[in-house]
């Protein structure tokens, strides 16, 4: 099937990400948001990704911009890198995304609706109950689910055979994985189609072949953070410290905090209750406390970098 209009149903960081490399890469792209307030958050994401975008191109046209740690793969076309062709580009991503508050209007002519709401499941069973009778039956529907299997809201698509998990990771445009999970009523006819989709969108296809709780990556991620959280709660060091032991140690341009920082601790502090609640291999770190720091940062409003605070200040 072609797919040319794409809705994505919420704005937050990932969200807003997605629809702007999928509008930078020339679909035509809708997004849907709850009120006008989520609309004004959006908008601001959106002009701030277009000076990212933009001055990461301008980067990429000079000898520094080509080495590993500047250049993003997900924005050069498969013809090769044209810096007035990706700012053209850039352009008409910016202008062309639509935000849009009715959700029947949103996802009338969707051939792809991507779900990135809030990572809590009520939240996202409500979205899928109330979309599902809105939507042609042509469309296919995937979400970004960064913990959630999808077999945990199939059912409520009222198209399980039409419906998988498409995973992004943060800043897409140079971490350009996309992480493909079906699950067992999925037809692999879509499974297979997605995946193809993944190249257009300058992304590379992760394939997940069987359901698995936190993927790939953060099968590898989220134990790795929460070890550093623990150490800092014990009180074993600062973050600040725990940080450039990892940097310095390995070579690694972000320590676990500045990671954090990045993905947000709302994120964090989401995936720290599940934890809490449920034994696990984790079991060891004291989620308890984890989460209550976390809890602290996010009621002072240090929610991460796109707050402009979390661990570190940004502004």
């Amino acid at each position: 099937m072609a797919i040319k209009k794409i809705t994505i149903a919420g704005g937050g960081i990932l969200g807003s990400q997605i629809a702007y490399q999928a509008a930078y890469c020339g679909y035509d792209v809708t997004i849907w948001l709850r009120n006008e307030e989520s609309v004004k958050r959006t908008k601001a994401k959106i002009d701030n990704l277009r000076q990212i975008y933009d001055a990461t191109i301008n980067l990429m046209d000079t000898p520094e911009g080509k080495t590993k740690e500047n250049w993003a793969i997900g924005i050069p076309s498969p013809d090769g890198f044209n810096k007035d062709e990706c700012l053209l580009r850039s352009s008409r991503a910016h202008f062309g995304i639509k935000l849009v508050t009715d959700l029947a209007s949103s996802v009338k002519d969707a051939d792809l609706l991507i779900e990135s709401i809030t990572e809590d499941e009520n939240a996202k069973i409500n979205f899928y109950k109330k979309v599902a009778d809105l939507l042609p039956e042509k469309t296919l529907i995937v979400t970004n689910s960064s913990t959630f299997l999808p077999s945990k809201f199939a059912k409520y698509t009222k198209r399980p055979s039409k419906f998988l998990s498409l995973h992004f990771a943060n800043e897409i445009w140079k971490n350009n994985t996309a992480e493909i999970m079906a699950h067992d009523k999925t037809d692999n006819q879509f499974f297979i189609e997605i995946k193809k989709k993944k190249k257009t969108l300058r992304m590379l296809a992760i394939p997940v072949s069987k359901e698995n709780p936190g993927y790939v990556v953060n099968s590898m991620l989220i134990p790795f953070l929460f070890s550093a959280v623990d150490l800092y709660v014990k009180g074993t060091s600062d973050f600040k410290s725990i940080d450039m032991a990892w940097k310095a140690a390995t070579g690694m341009p972000e320590g676990p905090f500045e990671i954090i920082d990045k993905v947000s601790l709302t994120t964090a502090y989401i995936i720290a209750k599940k934890y809490e609640k449920i034994p696990s291999f984790l079991a060891p770190y004291n989620f308890k406390k984890i989460c209550a720091l976390l809890k602290k940062y996010i009621d002072e409003g240090k929610t991460g970098r796109d707050a402009g605070e979390g661990f570190y200040k940004y502004k």
